[in-house]
C-alpha cells in the first residue's frame, strides 16, 4: 500500500512516497480503507519536530481521516466491513489503509460527504469544545475570532454564530474577510491594515468583548487581552503565527478575566463521553448543511507539497484534504 513517510525531520519537501507492506488488525481494532485524511497546521510542526507530540520516525503525518472499514480483529464490535467512518489518531492517517482502535471510529451520517467528514474531527471539535466546555459562551455575547479563514477559525466563526454570539471574525486581507462574512460574521477586521485592539473598542462602543478565540498567538494575544470586557475570556487554542506571547498579567487582575488553555487531544482522552456528545451534535449539524464543514480543496497524494504549502502559505481557506483513495 502507498503511504507519505516522514523519516527525517524537516520541511514537506522531505516527505516521500513509500509502499509499505499490508497491516492487519489485532484485538480491539478495526482495518479501514483510507479515503481522505485530513491536513492541520499543527501537521506542519510535527514532521519539523517542533510540536508537543513527537512520533517515532518513521511516521505518516495526518491525524483524521474518513474511509471505510475492510476487516475487524477478535473483539472489536459496532461496525461491519463496508460501514463509512471517520475518526482521529493523532498522526499516521495519510496512508492508503490504516489499523485503527474501534472506540476512535464514528459512522458518517447519510447527507455528510467523506471529503467533509475527513476534516470534521479537529478543527470543529477543538472548537465546539472551546466555545462550550472552555469559554461556555452565551448567546448575545460578542466572540473575537483571530486567524478566521483557516480550519478552526472559520470553524469558530460558524460555532459562535450558531450559538448565538455576535462574531467578529478576524484575518490579515480583505480578501479573506469576504470569505468569512458569509459563514455568519457579523463583523470583520483587517488586522494587518488596521488596529486591532482600537477596532475592537470601536465595535463595542468602549465596553470590550466576551470571548476571544486566538490559534494564532504573538503580538495579536496582548491585543486582544486588553479589548477584553469585565470577565472576559481569551482561549489559547495555537501559536500559528511561531510566537509564543507573553501577557502583562496585570490585565488579567484588572479586567476579572480569565485566559483558557484549550488542549483538545487531552481533553478526548479525558472526557471520552463529553467529545462523543460533541461529535455527536457535530455530525448531525454537517449532515443537515447546519455548518459547512468547508473544504479549501482536495489534494491527490502524490500533490502533498502543494497540499502543505497552502496551509504554510497561509492561503487555505477552511480545510485542507489529501486524497488517499482511488
Amino acid at each position: 500500500m502507498k503511504a507519505l513517510i516522514c523519516d527525517d525531520y524537516g520541511p514537506p519537501e522531505k516527505l516521500k512516497i513509500a509502499d509499505l507492506p499490508e497491516p492487519s488488525p489485532s484485538e480491539g481494532e478495526a482495518l479501514v480503507e483510507i479515503g481522505f485524511a485530513g491536513l492541520n497546521f499543527f501537521d506542519l510542526l510535527v514532521i519539523e519536530n517542533k510540536y508537543q507530540a513527537k512520533p517515532p520516525l518513521p511516521f505518516s503525518p495526518a491525524a483524521e481521516f474518513s474511509g471505510r472499514v475492510l476487516a475487524l480483529g477478535p473483539g472489536a464490535t459496532g461496525f461491519k466491513p463496508g460501514d463509512r467512518v471517520l475518526g482521529y489518531t493523532g498522526f499516521g492517517c495519510a496512508r492508503e489503509r490504516l489499523v485503527c482502535p474501534i472506540d476512535r471510529l464514528v459512522a458518517i451520517p447519510d447527507g455528510l460527504s467523506d471529503e467533509k467528514a475527513a476534516g470534521l474531527t479537529i478543527t470543529y471539535g477543538t472548537t465546539l469544545h472551546a466555545l462550550k466546555q472552555r469559554a461556555d459562551l452565551k448567546p448575545g455575547e460578542t466572540l473575537v475570532v483571530l486567524g478566521a479563514s483557516g480550519g478552526v477559525g472559520l470553524a469558530a466563526v460558524e460555532l459562535g454564530a450558531r450559538l448565538g454570539a455576535r462574531v467578529i471574525a478576524c484575518a490579515s486581507s480583505d480578501e479573506k474577510l469576504k470569505f468569512v462574512r458569509s459563514f455568519g460574521a457579523a463583523e470583520t477586521i483587517n488586522y494587518a491594515s488596521s488596529d486591532l485592539r482600537a477596532e475592537l473598542k470601536r465595535l463595542t462602543d468602549g465596553r470590550g468583548v466576551d470571548v476571544v478565540y486566538d490559534p494564532v498567538g504573538g503580538g495579536l494575544t496582548e491585543s486582544a487581552l486588553r479589548s477584553l470586557a469585565w470577565k472576559g475570556r481569551l482561549l489559547v487554542i495555537g501559536f500559528a503565527s511561531g510566537e509564543f506571547p507573553k501577557p502583562p498579567l496585570n490585565l488579567v487582575l484588572l479586567k476579572g478575566c480569565d485566559i483558557r488553555g484549550v488542549f483538545w487531544g487531552e481533553f478526548l482522552n479525558r472526557e471520552p463521553e463529553t467529545h462523543r456528545r460533541n461529535m455527536a451534535e457535530l455530525l448531525a449539524d454537517a449532515a443537515s448543511g447546519a455548518i459547512s464543514a468547508h473544504v479549501h480543496a482536495v489534494y491527490p497524494l502524490e500533490s502533498f507539497r502543494d497540499a502543505f504549502g497552502a496551509i504554510a502559505r497561509r492561503e487555505a481557506l477552511g480545510k485542507v484534504i489529501l486524497k488517499l483513495g482511488a
